[in-house]
């Protein structure tokens, strides 16, 4: 294998942003598989793509759209009957701010 493109440095530096603590066996782990993520994006741009136009998706895509019509739908009363938690017709859930 030829000069490394990713130092544990780097992967410390990365890990720092995202806020991740990692282990000196991840920052190895990590280190190693970046560069050989890297190694094989260098690998896919010796392909000649000039002849291949710029894409979004794999598949042509088109929308389909359907008219706006109301339609019937479940009363209140049918949907609150899943609700583990009800209170006044609405669900229940737990608070979370802190």
């Amino acid at each position: 294998m030829g000069e490394r493109r990713i130092t544990r440095e780097v992967v410390e530096h990365v890990a720092m942003l995202a806020r991740l603590g990692l282990s000196e066996e991840e920052k190895a782990i990590f280190e190693e598989q970046l560069d050989r993520i890297l190694a094989y994006a260098e690998k896919i741009n010796e392909l000649d793509t000039s002849d291949v136009e710029p894409t979004s998706h794999v598949l042509p895509l088109k929308n389909v759209m359907r008219e706006d019509e109301v339609r019937p739908s479940f009363s209140r009363d049918e949907i609150m009957m899943n609700a583990p938690e009800k209170e006044r017709g609405f669900f229940r859930v737990p608070k979370i701010i802190e």
